[in-house]
């Protein structure tokens, strides 16, 4: 019996990728409030975002495809928290799951691959924003140690409606190794 790990690999993206993950993005700027987006993308004018996460330093862009089919299930990133200097040590973390690997552990694996990839960056604290209501995101982020640090309330409008966006916050560094 095989499981999702030894079918699965983690890797760093690629201009490959492109496509794939533009198409995964695109299914939650159409269906979903998740992302804020509102048109959807060509892969062209996603190529900025993804040249923007090399395969090393703090931010990363990891995607985990099948070992057989090479299908994309899913990517994660860490990208900056805001621009200013200062904010240099913090990242914003965001995984994407394709629609049909939902609830087959493909974020819990992008997750526990990423902070293993960030330890020995200099970072000390990592960032999500959970469009509400997203309990399984919720509960995936608790799973690799966030805790929710607030709440912005009706802080974007999508689909003729507004939406909270819940944060949480995660430590980063060799004080605070965690994860599932």
């Amino acid at each position: 019996m095989s499981s999702e790990r030894d079918e699965v690999q983690v890797r760093p993206g690629s201009e490959a990728d492109l496509e794939a993950l533009t198409a995964i993005y695109n299914h939650y700027v159409r269906e979903t409030a998740i992302t804020f987006d509102t048109a959807v993308f060509l892969p062209e004018e996603r190529r900025p975002w993804l040249l923007s996460h090399p395969e090393d330093g703090p931010h990363r862009l990891l995607v985990a495809q099948e070992r057989d089919s090479g299908l994309i299930l899913g990517y994660v990133t860490s990208s900056p928290f805001r621009v200013k200097p200062a904010y240099a040590t913090s990242v914003e973390v965001s995984v994407y799951c394709a629609p049909d690997a939902a609830g087959r552990g493909i974020g819990t694996l992008l997750y526990k691959a990423l902070f293993e990839a960030l330890e020995g960056e200099d970072l000390h604290r990592a960032y999500a924003g959970i469009a509400q209501p997203n309990v399984a995101s919720g509960r995936l982020h608790e799973r690799f140690g966030f805790r929710h640090v607030g709440t912005y309330r009706e802080v974007g409008r999508k689909f003729g409606r507004y939406w909270d966006v819940a944060w949480y916050e995660r430590p980063l560094g060799p004080r605070h190794r965690s994860g599932s």
